[in-house]
């Protein structure tokens, strides 16, 4: 199922590539293996997939004494400050930086550690109340702040769209957030240059692509539904 899946997706990512004129290396697919047994991850590695994304420290955790490949981890779900110790030296992106105050335990624990954290920052840039995230007129004062933290590399902008039956209702999200990313790189900003969009998932990955995504992030379209533990 998993290598037949992946055949599709990425059938679809070089057709929403070419609509859009862009090039199929500058997309990068986050397998979201979150709830999903080894076994399932490892078949899709057999389909050539390194880069995977999860929901919970301790299930990247547990993975990793599992997965001992030179596999690419992405920390995708929300972070809670008592945890994000355990990440140092563990992902290569953290795509839900949602506060202030979340930013700067990174930035203490990794600078414990001696590591360097790549961030992301979540935006909701559609304003739901149920999700995380910096309102897209917050977003510029944050990445500021954030700039000043030594052991932080802001590298883009992520955000979770609402879940919609047709995909292209969230079109106006995803080049929201791309043009918020335009015009913040445009302050020059010290230390800040931000080239990463974190957006769309299984439902709308094709209209994020065509709106300027560099990480999509596709669970149920791989793995089938989500397992719930």
């Amino acid at each position: 199922m998993v290598t037949e899946n992946l055949k599709q997706v990425e059938e679809r990512i070089r057709r929403a590539c070419e609509r859009a004129g862009r090039k199929r290396k500058d997309v990068t697919l986050i397998a979201v293996s979150k709830t999903k047994p080894v076994e399932m991850m490892r078949e899709a590695m057999e389909s050539g997939i390194v880069t995977f994304g999860e929901n919970k420290v301790q299930e990247i955790v547990n993975k990793q004494k599992i997965l001992t490949e030179p596999l690419q981890w992405h920390m995708i779900g929300h972070l809670q400050r008592n945890k994000v110790r355990s990440l140092a030296g563990r992902v290569v992106r953290i795509h839900s930086v949602d506060s202030l105050r979340l930013a700067e335990q990174i930035q203490s624990d990794f600078a414990r550690l001696g590591e360097t954290a790549d961030i992301l920052i979540e935006v909701n840039v559609a304003g739901e109340e149920s999700k995380y995230g910096f309102r897209p007129e917050e977003t510029e004062e944050a990445v500021r702040k954030m700039a000043l933290l030594p052991n932080v590399r802001i590298r883009g902008l992520m955000t979770i769209a609402p879940y919609v039956e047709d995909p292209e209702e969230n079109r106006v999200h995803f080049r929201n957030l791309r043009k918020l990313l335009v015009d913040i790189n445009n302050k020059n900003i010290d230390n800040i240059s931000m080239d990463e969009l974190s957006m769309g998932m299984t439902g709308d990955y094709e209209t994020a692509i065509e709106e300027g995504a560099t990480w999509i992030r596709v669970g149920t379209g791989i793995f089938g539904s989500r397992i719930y533990l």
